[in-house]
């Protein structure tokens, strides 16, 4: 009876995972550090106020992936190889978002990219194919590290917290898959994969939360607030002004509570 308690209790906590794993890094508290641990500082300063006009097309591609507005997504995907984001950047910003927006928005976007590059070579167009990841993605504890790593670096400290506490599986994936499989990937650096994130979870009702922990991770990878203000006006004007919105909100609320304000 032992052996299949231990069985069943396993296949529940898998059953847990699966369905939590689409919420990423957003189940993590925005005052996160709670934990007995320093805060390690490791924010990248911000080296612009301008987003590049490749940098522009990332939110926009996650906002319409997160409505699964195939129409806009497809004008987006377009505008986005344009401005010289190579196609393996663009997939890897599709695969990402499954880990926010769930699997089958990210299965139909990356079935709209692959009928946006079919079209485009019919019409004569070659993108860059880009590249895929450099290096090897460690295994089993290495992983687990890595993505624990990546995980304190973005969200600024060691997450901790109740629903950490309460389901401390959540955060098992998240470290190992999320922050280490995902985020170790380094054929789309990590600027380009909160501009994603951000985007897509300011075209989610909902979710402010969350998306204000982004706001602020953005900020720690190196996207200044000028830039992030113009992540709002790229919504406002080419998105989605609730979505701008949204976005809005959460830079005003991270600038208001970052140190020495």
């Amino acid at each position: 009876m032992t052996h299949d308690k231990t069985a069943k209790d396993r296949k529940t906590r898998a059953l847990i995972a699966v369905l939590t794993l689409s919420l990423g890094l957003t189940l993590a508290p925005s005052h996160a550090a709670q934990s007995t641990e320093a805060p390690q500082a490791m924010t990248t300063p911000a080296t612009s106020d301008t987003l590049s006009a490749k940098q522009q097309t990332i939110p926009l591609i996650a906002a319409f992936m997160a409505t699964s507005d195939m129409p806009r997504l497809n004008a987006a995907l377009n505008h986005g190889l344009d401005a010289g984001l190579a196609i393996s950047e663009a997939k890897e910003i599709l695969v990402q978002l499954y880990a926010y927006v769930g699997f089958p928005k990210s299965l139909n976007a990356l079935g709209e990219l692959l009928k946006v590059v079919e079209e485009r070579k019919q019409r004569g167009i070659q993108d860059a194919p880009g590249d895929e990841p450099s290096r090897a993605i460690p295994t089993g504890d290495e992983l687990v590290a890595v993505g624990r790593a990546n995980q304190t670096r973005i969200s600024g400290a060691p997450v901790t917290g109740p629903v950490m506490d309460f389901a401390p599986v959540i955060n098992q994936f998240l470290q190992a898959h999320l922050f280490g499989d995902i985020f170790e990937r380094d054929n789309l650096d990590w600027q380009s994969r909160e501009l994603a994130t951000v985007g897509a979870l300011a075209a989610t009702p909902g979710v402010e939360a969350q998306l204000l922990s982004h706001t602020r991770a953005s900020m720690r990878v190196g996207l200044s607030a000028a830039q992030l203000r113009q992540v709002a006006q790229v919504l406002a004007e080419r998105g989605d002004e609730q979505a701008a919105e949204r976005a809005s909100a959460a830079l005003t609320k991270a600038l208001a509570a970052a140190p020495g304000r």
